[in-house]
């Protein structure tokens, strides 16, 4: 009877310990979504970031990636962050609004900390608080002081707001110092200059051209980040947008608006491909989760892009 007891808890140790190897490999420990704000594929293009490029060429990319309609800064942030579309998630205003709350539905930052897994945000505007759910991003930074007020009009029309935004080199300045201290599994970073000066100048304008020229340097303060904290060859980095623009707007749901860049480097990813299947923003989400090895507590709109990595 000992014997058969034995028996019993050496095969439950063995196969206990055949799950624990199955799912402790995910894809890689640590990913970093960029997101840069208002990053028309065409302008990008067409602007000198030899870092955004670099990783480009040296992983997968797609040029024609799409966001939600409609192409607001908020409400795809929100898709990109948890995975579903606006019907779903609800947060269809383009500000921070305190009376509105926090989103109702879970982030892959609530996903990825129940799995005990490290979280931060770094933005370069405030309406981010709205999808701050209490307990589940462990820094999250905007840094008001350094911040500056803009005038803008989602549409390019004649309604305006003020809004206040932080540039993009200062919050990856935050970032980098964060990721070289504490290595986050899941970080967030958001660069807002593109659409700062698209609203004033216009998609595709010299100024606006010099704004993404400035991203890149942001880029490249958080990739030397990366490779300083001597994670890069276990981190999948995903640059992308949260929607694209034409004239001094980008709210109306035209493919100038809607048209976003997908590009992923880093661990596992295929070298030099160009991603032929369509992207929805909310592809951004189901792949990070995907990456951390982690499923999703609810039911997706996006699916994986397993398509750009081995």
């Amino acid at each position: 009877m000992i014997r058969f007891i034995s028996w019993i808890l050496l095969s439950v140790c063995f196969c206990s310990l055949a799950v624990t190897a199955s799912g402790a490999q995910p894809p890689t420990d640590h990913v970093f979504i960029i997101s840069i704000d208002g990053g028309k594929p065409s302008v990008i293009q067409q602007a000198r970031m030899p870092v955004l490029q670099k990783l480009a060429k040296a992983g997968a990319v797609s040029w024609t990636a799409q966001t939600i309609k409609p192409s607001l800064t908020l409400p795809s942030h929100t898709s990109m962050l948890t995975g579903v579309v606006p019907e779903t998630h609800r947060m269809t205003w383009n500000g921070w609004v305190p009376s509105n709350g926090i989103v109702k539905i879970p982030t892959i930052f609530q996903t990825v900390k129940q799995a005990g897994i490290s979280t931060a945000m770094f933005v370069g505007k405030e309406k981010f608080r709205h999808l701050l759910i209490p307990g589940t991003v462990d820094e999250f930074n905007y840094d008001h002081n350094n911040s500056v007020m803009v005038i803008k009009s989602d549409n390019g029309g004649p309604l305006k707001k003020a809004e206040a935004c932080v540039a993009a080199q200062i919050v990856a300045k935050h970032a980098a110092d964060y990721i070289l201290a504490h290595k986050p599994g899941l970080c967030f970073i958001h660069f807002p200059d593109p659409d700062v000066v698209g609203h004033d100048r216009g998609w595709g304008s010299s100024e606006q051209i010099k704004a993404f020229a400035d991203t890149d340097a942001a880029l490249d303060i958080l990739m030397n980040a990366i490779r300083k904290a001597g994670i890069a060859k276990r981190s999948v980095v995903m640059i992308t947008a949260d929607h694209g623009g034409h004239g001094k707007g980008h709210g109306a749901g035209t493919m100038e608006d809607v048209q976003i860049p997908w590009i992923a480097w880093g661990q596992g990813v295929k070298k030099h491909f160009e991603i032929a299947a369509p992207i929805s923003t909310c592809d951004t989400a189901a792949t990070a989760l995907w990456l951390l090895g982690l499923a999703p507590t609810q039911k997706l709109d996006g699916v994986a892009v397993t398509s750009a990595f081995k």
